[in-house]
């Protein structure tokens, strides 16, 4: 059927400088946040462009305040083209923006028809198994490669200025965040060093990922030995929804630590980890917020690729044991019965590659 509709729908496209853009990538926060890599490259080509990110309304609370966007565009949900109702609904808010450059990250062939119907002369976008018909510049990915996303993402705006461009995930930390969490650390008469960790992830509107979760007691173990050696209190992050995951873990812990789980903004979030001495989580949208926010980060990986998935920045640690995984991304990551205790980093290799880590 793609095939079919590809022939319909022409490539060719005026490519005027564009003074109007939407930037569409709705969900999730972790593939927000590596999207960050691609507006700053899309930011850097067309400096006197209006950017508005095309967002829902939970991920966007994390990025809201990037300095490349000019605006949000809320898209109503996270996944917002589940319903006839939600795709009328984006439909006549990509029509109102007057937009001339749609950029767009996404798999969906609704999205691809969205965009179109709404008049978007110039439309970019994934075309994955001939699903991006109804775009105008065709940026066509392999799902079965194991590329990773950041710079999947930036494949469609190398495409659209006619080079290869390179940037890195990154969120910059406001002042005000930051003034906010030194504020709460020095009432909880909290110094250097410390470290902050969530133990929580897998969960958001796209899928739901348990097992992409370090057991709790063993990554208590992991928090207590690296602490007690760098005598560093342990600050617990997390969402609502982690709270009796980190009071688990809290359980286990033998350092001195303080449990901040639903306490903090994603902008005070950004701003502790990148004054930590390391982050540590699994792979969640917040251990990609902190090495955004220029954490040193640690990611403990289970059954989603590193090659796709890990935080795409310089300043990282990737805790995975190569297994074979199923192909097509993090939807197929569950398809296998995951067990932390044959297939994960175990604790003590954990351990010893975090100290080599922070002694770089």
């Amino acid at each position: 059927m793609y095939s079919i509709l590809r022939r319909a729908f022409p490539t060719v496209a005026d490519a005027p400088t564009p003074k109007r853009i939407v930037f569409l990538r709705p969900c999730c926060i972790g593939d927000v946040l590596m999207a960050t890599a691609a507006l700053s490259a899309l930011r850097e080509t067309f400096p006197e462009a209006h950017i508005t990110w095309a967002v829902g309304p939970w991920s966007a609370r994390a990025i809201e305040h990037h300095p490349a966007i000019d605006a949000i565009l809320d898209t109503g949900a996270d996944m917002p083209l589940n319903t006839p109702a939600s795709f009328y609904r984006i439909l006549r808010r990509l029509r109102a923006g007057d937009y001339d450059l749609a950029v767009s990250l996404v798999r969906s062939p609704l999205m691809s028809l969205a965009v179109y119907l709404a008049g978007i002369p110039l439309r970019a976008g994934l075309d994955s198994g001939g699903r991006g018909f109804a775009y105008n510049l065709r940026v066509p990915i392999d799902p079965a490669a194991r590329e990773h996303e950041s710079e999947i993402y930036l494949k469609v705006v190398s495409a659209i200025a006619g080079r290869e461009l390179q940037a890195s995930a990154n969120l910059p930390v406001t002042e005000r965040a930051r003034a906010a969490v030194r504020a709460r650390l020095a009432a909880e008469h909290i110094g250097a060093p410390f470290l902050v960790a969530h133990p929580g992830g897998g969960a958001n509107p796209g899928a739901q990922l348990a097992s992409k979760r370090y057991p709790p007691a063993r990554f208590a173990e992991i928090l207590n030995r690296v602490a007690e050696e760098c005598a560093a209190t342990v600050i617990l992050l997390g969402g609502p929804g982690d709270v009796d995951l980190a009071e688990e873990v809290a359980g286990h812990l033998t350092v001195r630590s303080s449990n901040w789980v639903d306490r903090l903004s994603f902008q005070e979030i950004g701003a502790l980890a990148a004054d930590a001495l390391f982050y540590i989580g699994n792979d969640t949208g917040l251990t990609h917020l902190a090495a955004a926010s220029g954490a040193r980060a640690v990611m403990l990986m289970g059954p989603t690729d590193p090659r796709r998935y890990a935080p795409y920045t310089s300043d990282h640690l990737a805790l995975w044991k190569p297994v074979a995984l199923a192909g097509g991304g993090a939807a197929n990551a569950d398809r296998r019965e995951w067990d932390w205790a044959r297939d994960g980093v175990g604790v003590d290799e954990a351990v010893e590659r975090i100290q080599a880590f922070l002694a770089r």
